[in-house]
């Protein structure tokens, strides 16, 4: 029972905090304010008709979904490296995978800076992209890794022993068996690059905005309230995607259960 009460004390905490944006975006007022005098839809139509706003928004998607390609392609290779293979230097490879997680944003972010200045990379998208991909990759080497070290290599044996070449063993076996995996590292990839910011702060420039870049500089400089709209459409978007998630469950789950011998 304390367990539970103090779960509960713990989820308010960060709920209501978070829940208190949503009727701000509504809000009628010139500022940030709660409880709102008024209520209208003039900030969400500020969103999504102003550059200001939607340029950053386009822009951390197209970085986002750059940002889960690269990181899917390179930690695929080093998550099976990690699990299947032995070598020289494999612990040193795995810490050098996880760095990016002990090292502070802000130093990166310095780092960065000065690189992608000397190479002419700096404000692009492809920079931020790449500063991205060495943040995400730990977290998406970790849930492979996760997953590959509980995979069944005997379904691998099999289908070789039907004559099917690794490729094809990795398509038409390993690649069904691990896509829940690599889709929850893809989703958390993508998550992690949409929401980044110290970097964004350094490296992404006028042009290459993101949105969190965006409502930073627009709550440190006028407060502007179109930043609770943004807040609260980020907050709908993830309830959305965990809502599709648990209804997905719930019919995969009742769709077997009514096809299950009796």
């Amino acid at each position: 029972m304390p367990a539970r009460i103090l779960a509960f004390i713990t989820a308010n905490f960060l709920f209501w905090p978070t829940l208190i944006v949503v009727p701000m975006s509504f809000s009628s007022a010139a500022s940030l304010q709660f409880p709102p005098p008024g209520y209208w839809l003039g900030y969400y139509q500020a969103f999504f008709t102003s550059p200001n706003w939607t340029g950053p928004l386009f822009n951390s998607l197209t970085i986002a979904l750059m940002t889960t390609v690269m990181t899917l392609i390179l930690a695929t290779p080093a998550a099976f490296a990690l699990v299947r293979l032995s070598f020289f230097g494999k612990r040193a490879f795995r810490l050098l995978t996880l760095m990016p997680l002990l090292v502070p944003h802000i130093v990166l972010a310095l780092a960065y800076y000065i690189y992608f200045g000397e190479i002419g990379l700096l404000q692009t998208r492809l920079a931020v992209s790449l500063a991205h991909v060495c943040l995400t990759i730990p977290i998406a080497v970790l849930i492979l890794t996760a997953a590959l070290q509980s995979f069944d290599t005997n379904l691998e044996r099999a289908a070789a022993s039907l004559g099917a070449n690794p490729l094809a063993s990795f398509r038409t076996v390993t690649l069904p068996v691990m896509m829940p995996a690599f889709l929850v590292a893809a989703f958390f990839t993508f998550i992690n690059s949409f929401d980044e910011s110290v970097i964004g702060l350094f490296i992404s420039g006028r042009d290459a905005a993101t949105l969190p870049r965006q409502m930073f500089n627009s709550f440190s400089m006028d407060a502007d309230p179109v930043i609770a709209a943004a807040s609260s459409i980020l907050f709908g978007a993830v309830l959305a995607c965990v809502g599709a998630v648990a209804a997905a469950r719930l019919v995969k789950s009742r769709f077997g259960a009514s096809r299950s011998p009796v």
